[in-house]
């Protein structure tokens, strides 16, 4: 009944027309869902085992790292056409869009590098030597440092984005798979699926300088495992996914203390927010959906189904 009430009552409330794309690891596909009525509207082919997405800046185009066919994919996303291809070297996992809006930083699972792509010439314009299966991306809001996350290495990987060098690497417990940075630099956070745990460090110096820990009741910690994560729009909550704990949590991005845990659907992954960050929807790879969030109440209020394995999402503006 509460969950009705809340879906009905996030209905009826004025929300930012919008999209939220979501990759679809066994399909080959995406599905694009209404912010607005949280339905899929529209379906497309990509290629082999599509999992991160992100879109440019204006969001004219939509980047898609399709891993089995190792390549970024460019689509058109008014009419899901697939423009082009670009290089990015072996099985393309994450990336990350540089401030220029120009630059791709990609991780390159099976050949422990970073490839660096202009996305403008469709050439590569470095590859950086990084640990063993590369995964998480991450840059800096200035645009001056780019994270790789490396899962057998256990290290996050700084580097330069002027020299294209790293400059500096740091341990991560085991199995590291996400990172981001918050909004003024100051801080960039990396979570350990193995581990199960967040670490934080002070970009400044590349010390640690805090750790978050999980614990689901009635669920064995093994199977408590972050992967992705995103902060609210004030920076002081980050809403972390469990893998396959089927849970997400709610952590207090100012004194690193867990508060709340949500339970979604199977093997959450990862997640975007909507226009207006009111509603939080995560990628449930083994249950096939996208579980929609209450960002203010914290409570699952619809799971809309997509395709098989559901792994990526990223929002596009309609307005």
């Amino acid at each position: 009944m509460i969950r009705t009430a809340l879906l009905a009552a996030s209905l009826a409330s004025p929300v930012t027309a919008g999209e939220i794309w979501v990759t679809n690891e066994k399909d080959d596909t995406v599905s694009v869902i209404s912010t607005e009525t949280l339905e899929v509207i529209k379906t497309y082919p990509t290629g082999e085992r599509p999992r991160g997405i992100t879109f440019s800046k204006d969001y004219s185009v939509l980047y898609i790292c399709a891993s089995d066919s190792d390549a970024v994919q460019v689509m058109d996303p008014n009419t899901g056409e697939i423009l082009h291809d670009l290089p990015s070297g072996e099985d393309p996992e994450q990336f990350v869009l540089h401030p220029n809006d120009r630059h791709l930083y990609i991780a390159n699972e099976d050949d422990a590098i970073t490839t660096v792509v202009d996305t403008e010439t469709r050439k590569v314009i470095a590859q950086i030597d990084v640990g063993v299966e590369p995964e998480g991306m991450a840059v800096s809001p200035d645009g001056k440092i780019a994270i790789t996350t490396s899962e057998t290495t256990n290290m996050a990987h700084w580097i330069d984005t002027e020299t294209q060098e790293l400059f500096a690497n740091t341990l991560v417990d085991s199995r590291p798979r996400h990172a981001e940075f918050v909004k003024d630099g100051t801080q960039m956070w990396v979570s350990s699926e193995i581990g199960g745990t967040i670490t934080i460090f002070n970009v400044e110096d590349q010390s640690e300088i805090g750790k978050i820990d999980f614990e689901v009741q009635g669920v064995h910690p093994d199977r408590v495992q972050p992967v992705g994560f995103e902060f609210t729009a004030d920076e002081k909550t980050a809403f972390v996914a469990l893998g396959p704990s089927n849970h997400i949590a709610v952590v207090n991005a100012e004194t690193f203390e867990v508060e709340d845990y949500i339970l979604v659907g199977r093997r959450v992954w990862h997640m975007d927010f909507n226009g207006d960050k009111s509603q939080l929807f995560t990628t449930n790879g083994v249950s096939g959906d996208v579980t929609v969030i209450d960002v203010a109440s914290r409570e699952a209020i619809k799971s809309i189904k997509v395709g098989r394995f559901p792994w990526g999402a990223a929002y596009r503006p309609t307005e």
